[in-house]
């Protein structure tokens, strides 16, 4: 016994590695080499890294770079449209970024990225490619609050161009709004486009409105017509807003009278 505990305890290492040799040998001649690839993919596979999964990402970059790209051409196409405008040209107006809007009142109100230090007053006109947004009310040193005219307290004097018969422009909190005709008859058909009054204590004559899209004639009490607006206030991204210390032609007070 003795002379078999000395044999192992000197051989038992080779033994054991013996063993182990001829058990892979044995299982590698069985399995064709199988297990002995997916251990090396599994050990190289961090050094060797999946093309399919590169490709991937790399194409899911290219997409992101091409939609930023595509985002910033339209902003800028709708600045230089904005920047067109003959209030800008001649300085009597500015362009401003939107800065905010809430989607509780995405129709009511906005908040402009400039302010005091930049010239704008309370009262302040606010126009849009199209025709007219509406009027700042409150400012700060850096950001300014306009109320839409698609917010239902906006009230404002309009004019039917065609006829020049005059009613009151109501928000609706949507792209459509409604005029009330002061006249029982006032002349006024689908398609005929709404300015804003020469009688407007808000807002100077003539700034383009929107047309109108139905009518309600047949009332109990004064006609009504429905109107599209002309300036597609919910996609907004570019306004400008007029200086009024710059334009002796727009009002200075602030009313809450139409």
């Amino acid at each position: 016994m003795l002379f078999l505990y000395r044999w192992w305890e000197r051989y038992r290492l080779g033994l054991v590695l013996a063993i182990l040799c001829l058990g892979g040998a044995w299982a590698f001649s069985r399995s064709q080499g199988v297990g002995l690839l997916e251990v090396f993919r599994f050990v190289s596979g961090p050094a060797q890294p999946d093309t399919a999964k590169q490709k991937q990402l790399v194409d899911a970059q290219t997409w992101q770079i091409q939609q930023q790209m595509a985002d910033l051409e339209a902003r800028n196409q709708a600045l230089q449209k904005l920047l067109a405008q003959d209030e800008i040209k001649n300085k009597k107006a500015i362009a401003v970024a939107i800065l905010s809007r809430s989607g509780d009142n995405w129709w009511q109100q906005l908040t402009l990225r400039k302010g005091q230090k930049d010239g704008i007053e309370v009262g302040a006109v606010v126009v849009a490619p199209g025709g007219l947004v509406g009027r700042v009310t409150t400012v700060s040193p850096n950001t300014s609050r306009v109320l839409l005219i698609s917010d239902p307290t906006s009230r404002i004097g309009v004019i039917v161009s065609n006829s020049r018969n005059m009613g009151i422009f109501q928000g609706q909190s949507s792209k459509e709004a409604v005029v009330t005709f002061f006249d029982k008859d006032p002349e006024v058909k689908v398609g005929d486009a709404i300015v804003t009054s020469s009688l407007s204590r808000l807002f100077p004559p003539g700034l383009p409105i929107g047309k109108v899209k139905t009518l309600k004639l047949e009332q109990n009490y004064n006609p009504q017509a429905l109107v599209e607006l002309s300036v597609p206030i919910s996609k907004l991204e570019w306004v400008s807003v007029y200086l009024n210390d710059q334009t002796s032609s727009l009002p200075k007070a602030v009313s809450s009278n139409p």
